[in-house]
């Protein structure tokens, strides 16, 4: 079995690189079209359907079955959007054409952001398309370096770096190094950016949805650390296959008696900002992962 693996390995590859020849062939309105039909019919049928109906009881116990049913059919078409999606991140972030658009604040704020010259975390989370929030520090003119999560499969994972590379910039996998390498890109003045919304089970137990949750405290370890802002980034998935980016100010995060930013606080800050995101657009974010797991 051990010899047959990386022939396995090698047919998931190229059975991955014709399902994105295909999508990329369809373009991207049809390619997002097809993924949020598909995306409901495949996952109620997924034991992921059960977690997701599980973790919407637990944070809306106010709604009803039915409303609560509605919002995890929203998420899996979110999720089957997003995937699709994937080979057309460049062709979505089309702000001329209409497809991606911002309020003037945050229009601001991204222009303070490039013309600092100076390091910064970006955090985002599951909302929407989750991909985009890196394509746009990029394509703004903002060097940056993306913490991502790498797949098993050795032969996928490298197309998927040659997708998101030239895209997003420095990629960092997520992993023993990758610790060191956050450092040493804060340590070059570059933007990094982190998805910090999923379970971290080392990490401080903070409230979410009003339970607690096992948080990721990097980015407030990090910000720490190096003293540099810290700011929210999301891009909310609108009709017609747009989506509007929003870039919060810099957060002015707890600090202990010492004048230090107190770690387990401000992951606690974060975490409550992006329960205020999800709240608005319970639809768009990815219910599926355990959360609250214990």
């Amino acid at each position: 079995m051990k010899r047959l693996q990386p022939l396995g390995e090698w047919a998931v590859a190229l059975i991955a690189r014709a399902v994105f020849a295909a999508l990329r062939a369809l373009g991207p309105d049809r390619a997002s079209n097809l993924g949020a039909w598909a995306g409901p019919i495949v996952g109620v049928w997924t034991r992921n359907h059960k977690h997701t109906l599980e973790n919407l009881r637990l944070a809306f116990p106010e709604k009803t079955e039915a409303d609560r049913t509605a919002i995890a059919r929203a998420a899996w078409s979110n999720l089957g959007r997003t995937v699709c999606e994937y080979p057309h991140l460049e062709a979505l972030f089309d702000v001329e054409g209409g497809r991606v658009e911002a309020d003037e604040a945050s229009h601001r704020r991204f222009a303070e952001l490039r013309e600092s010259g100076k390091p910064a975390i970006v955090f985002a989370a599951h909302l929407g398309n989750w991909e985009l929030p890196a394509v746009a520090a990029f394509k703004l003119g903002q060097p940056a370096a993306i913490l991502y999560r790498t797949p098993n499969n050795k032969h996928v994972a490298a197309d998927i770096v040659a997708m998101r590379e030239p895209i997003m910039g420095r990629l960092i996998p997520a992993g023993m190094t990758a610790p060191i390498r956050m450092a040493e890109a804060l340590d070059q003045g570059l933007t990094l950016g982190m998805l910090v919304d999923q379970r971290f089970g080392r990490g401080p137990r903070v409230p979410f949805f009003g339970h607690p949750v096992a948080a990721n405290p990097f980015l407030a370890r990090l910000a720490r650390r190096f003293e540099v802002p810290v700011r929210g980034l999301r891009a909310i998935r609108l009709p017609d296959n747009r989506f509007r980016l929003e870039l919060t100010e810099p957060l002015d995060l707890p600090r202990d008696a010492a004048g230090k930013i107190d770690v387990e606080a401000s992951t606690a800050m974060v975490n409550a900002i992006i329960e205020g995101w999800v709240r608005e657009t319970p639809g768009q974010w990815l219910w599926m992962h355990r959360r609250w797991r214990a």
